[in-house]
């Protein structure tokens, strides 16, 4: 099922419902990116509850602004990968260490166990995982300033 051929739309209980062209109806389907890093808005599967595809989505971009919202707003919901602004200090260049950050989400602290919790995901982006589980994602290393990239570098 591509793109534009269903309806979608959040019942009572707040859950997504999709109605499909033929006229079945999924109740609680989930939105799940297929490339949620390198390609967030391009490739969007929606699943039912017993994770059987029930829509496939080629570009975010492509649906009626309504629907897209309201795969937006599931997603948010669900998803938390702060986005690294600036590296403003670490505690030291021995693992563990304690870094103090910029994200786009504000302040945070970020513990790092170990060198290999930080992926290479391409070229210029980097997967960070805390201590605490949490992903944070350098999605240009280029953007990040001087004194940030200085700090980074120590660990890569």
């Amino acid at each position: 099922m591509s793109n534009a051929n269903f309806q979608l739309q959040r019942d009572s209980f707040g859950r997504l419902v999709l109605t499909a062209p033929n006229g079945d109806i999924h109740e609680g389907v989930t939105p799940v990116r297929a490339f949620p890093i390198a390609a967030p808005d391009e490739g969007l599967s929606l699943v039912n509850y017993e994770g059987h595809e029930v829509a496939w989505i080629e570009n975010l971009a492509d649906l009626p602004p309504a629907i897209a919202q309201l795969i937006e707003a599931d997603l948010a919901s669900r998803e938390f990968v702060p986005e690294i602004e600036r590296i403003e200090a670490v505690s030291s260049f021995a693992c563990p260490s304690t870094w103090q950050l910029l994200t786009n989400r504000g302040q945070a602290e970020l513990v790092l166990k170990g060198e290999e919790d930080i992926r290479r995901l391409s070229q210029t982006r980097l997967l960070i995982a805390d201590a605490n589980g949490i992903q944070f994602l350098v999605r240009d290393l280029s953007q990040l300033d001087r004194n940030s990239r200085k700090l980074l570098d120590r660990f890569l």
